[in-house]
């Protein structure tokens, strides 16, 4: 665990401070910080074995950079460690304390399938093996009374156990805690004194439905240490350190190595945050995000109140009931490796080169990757990466793509070209993102036409036209320092708070007080944590929700609306949602939902008004095979674009964080926030 004591800055130490935001990814590890008003922003290669290194090494530049001592930076940092520990399933040796009987909850999960037809399907192991699941005799009634006491004599036995298994985390998960913890209290007391990490469910989950309850804090225990050595690491010279979380808000590090299952999708989160800044000023309310990277591509559907949030995620197949952005990820990026299968077909990723030892154009390597595929199509327009600090090696990516081409040739019993094997890669590459694109819109009742696409990350640029035209996105909106965005997102997120509270209670008159009496007790806790941070009440805002349903039902909506008639708000979101509505069926509140916000000073958004309309002057043309031809394209330095100019197409966008590529047949301008609109034909 890390440790709770940190220095705290005087008034005149805040007023010297420098904010930091970090992006850890795949292939870069971003950074983004203010100075004089503005925004600057640098890459550096990611350290995948040790993530925090890369992070030592950006802090100490920013602070050469600002004069400032290491000790006045605060960060704030969207991290992957939690994400590649699940995935990769190298978390801590974890123990499971449960009620007797239920020790097989993690195994026996639910009933649904993720593989309807597939007879010979998967499932992924439990995180806790079976000789690490406990059980022990208690019971607590649904109404919060005691039917069978715990036994001290077992729990001191059990003690014992664990200490010879040599444990190095414990979940505990009791049945009906989440009404009365005192059970899980006394076995929380009983076993502190083997001074290791322990997660407990009334803690970190207080909900009913013991399979996801017992799922999220086990993968709680099971990265608490891994992610409290490595929030530890960082405060070591940066001591004023908050991590976000999935949720879209940043925490305390004392509060993420707690609780890291909040921080699961901390990244992606960001980019979200980043997002919805960058279209509010733009004045779009309803936006498709879309963060293409070096490993990954993360998309989410953003509507006027913002993104869907959800209690439902599943991460590495297993559930995950914290507030989450609902946010899905296929592993398509930059660095994803081209392939001819089994089959004779060309397969893009899932797998990466990452950033060691990256795609073949890096120097280090001779894997045909979907960065690769554009070097060879000239679509960097000759600059390289990060200002032409990064200089792109074009004859191994020629090289690698060359053995790739005659591989396809052989499976294909027909000559291929260089060419047309990089435009083999970008088509698999597009066709995998347009189906993440089709889920998260047109299978969920959206028209994607009623949207604006905006894409971020280091390659969004690349492919966002083509996927537009796809499912018929109008325009696209590409923010400046598109390539840093989940950086500044994260640097600009609000600290953040959640509590829920399970109450089963049908709607019906004379529950307003009940309600209300739920919340404010919530809400201050919630109030005494911010003030421990550092937020006044006047710099705190709460936000309640209800979790709602018809009784009977298996899963619930979260409904804003938490006085008056609850239930006609809720027979609206139930038929906006699947298209029809029950009035005559009793509404049951299932639980209440607290979001507390401490309110972070805003970044500047700076604009320029248009003093006339005039074209951009390209700094060169290059030749460039777009949609299928070969063609002149004009090169533009994103530096030198102006608010009101227009651009021609076809052309490329070059910038230090990313690359843009504007096919033929689109209309381009500058908006007065420096974001580059593209009308999409």
């Amino acid at each position: 665990m890390v440790n709770k004591t940190r220095r705290q800055l005087s008034p005149t130490s805040r007023a010297r401070a420098v904010r930091v935001g970090v992006d850890t990814g795949g292939t870069f590890t971003d950074f983004v910080y203010e100075a004089g008003g503005d925004l600057k922003v640098f890459k550096l290669p990611s350290t995948p074995a040790d993530p925090s290194l890369a992070i030592r090494q950006g802090i100490e530049q920013v602070a050469a950079n600002t004069g400032t001592a290491l000790e006045f930076i605060e960060i704030v940092h969207g991290t992957t460690v939690g994400t590649n520990a699940l995935l990769q399933r190298r978390g801590a040796r974890t123990a499971l304390i449960t009620t007797k009987g239920f020790e097989d909850v993690l195994a026996i999960g639910r009933q649904a399938r993720p593989e309807l037809y597939n007879l010979n399907a998967v499932r992924p192991p439990a995180l806790v093996p079976e000789d690490l699941r406990f059980g022990v005799r208690e019971r607590i009634s649904a109404n919060g009374d005691v039917l069978e006491p715990l036994d001290e004599e077992e729990l001191s036995k059990l003690v014992q156990r664990l200490k010879k298994q040599k444990v190095e985390s414990i979940a505990i998960c009791l049945l009906f805690s989440f009404v009365n913890p005192d059970h899980e209290q006394q076995i929380g007391r009983a076993v502190s004194d083997l001074n290791i990490p322990i997660s407990i469910s009334h803690v970190i989950l207080p909900e009913y439905r013991e399979f996801e309850r017992t799922s999220t804090v086990a993968i709680n225990a099971y990265l608490q240490p891994l992610m409290g050595n490595y929030l530890r690491r960082l405060e070591q010279d940066t001591p004023r350190l908050r991590v976000m979380q999935s949720s879209g808000g940043s925490i305390s590090a004392h509060v993420a190595a707690a609780e890291p299952v909040r921080t699961i999708l901390s990244g992606p989160a960001g980019g979200v945050v980043g997002a919805l800044r960058t279209a509010g000023a733009a004045g779009f309310e309803k936006i498709i995000t879309f963060d293409m990277g070096g490993t990954s591509t993360d998309v989410a559907l953003c509507e006027r109140d913002g993104v869907r949030m959800t209690n439902e995620a599943m991460v590495a197949g297993l559930p995950v009931a914290v507030p989450v952005m609902d946010i899905h990820t296929v592993g398509a990026g930059g660095g994803s490796i081209a392939r001819v299968d089994e089959g004779g077909s060309l397969r893009v990723g899932p797998e990466s080169a990452g950033s060691d030892p990256g795609p073949a154009c890096y120097g280090r390597s001779l894997l045909p990757t979907v960065t690769d595929a554009h070097v060879v199509l000239g679509h960097f327009g000759g600059a390289g990466l990060l200002g032409g600090e990064f200089v792109l090696d074009e004859a191994r990516a020629h090289k690698a793509i060359a053995v790739l081409a005659a591989q396809m040739t052989k499976a294909a019993r027909r000559k291929l070209n260089v060419i047309e094997a990089a435009q083999g890669i970008l088509s698999v590459a597009n066709t995998n993102m347009e189906r993440a694109l089709r889920r998260i819109s047109v299978e969920r009742g959206f028209d994607p036409r009623d949207f604006a696409l905006l894409p971020f990350g280091g390659a969004g640029g690349l492919h966002a036209v083509e996927l537009a035209r796809a499912l018929r996105i109008p325009r696209v909106i590409l923010p400046n320092s598109a390539g840093a965005l989940s950086a500044i997102g994260v640097l600009a997120a609000d600290v953040v708070r959640n509590q829920s509270r399970t109450l089963m209670l049908d709607v019906a008159a004379g529950i307003d007080k009940k309600l209300d009496k739920a919340f404010r007790e919530m809400e201050g806790t919630a109030a005494a944590v911010l003030r421990r941070e550092g937020f006044p009440a006047a710099k705190q805002r709460h936000e309640r929700s209800l979790a709602l349903r018809y009784k009977g039902q298996s899963f619930e909506l979260e409904v804003k609306r938490t006085t008056g008639n609850i239930a006609a708000h809720f027979h609206r979101a139930h038929r906006e949602r699947y298209g029809y509505a029950q009035p005559e069926n009793i509404v049951e509140i299932v639980s209440a939902r607290l979001r507390s916000l401490g309110i972070v000073e805003k970044l500047a958004m700076k604009k320029s008004d248009v003093s006339r309309k005039q074209s951009a002057k390209p700094a060169k043309h290059m030749a460039a095979h777009i949609d299928g031809r070969k063609l002149s394209a004009a090169v533009y330095e994103r530096d030198l674009l102006r608010p009101g100019m227009k651009l021609r197409a076809p052309g490329i966008v070059t910038e230090y964080s990313s690359t843009t590529l504007i096919p033929p047949g689109t209309r381009v301008e500058v908006d007065t926030s420096g974001n580059l609109i593209i009308q999409v034909t």
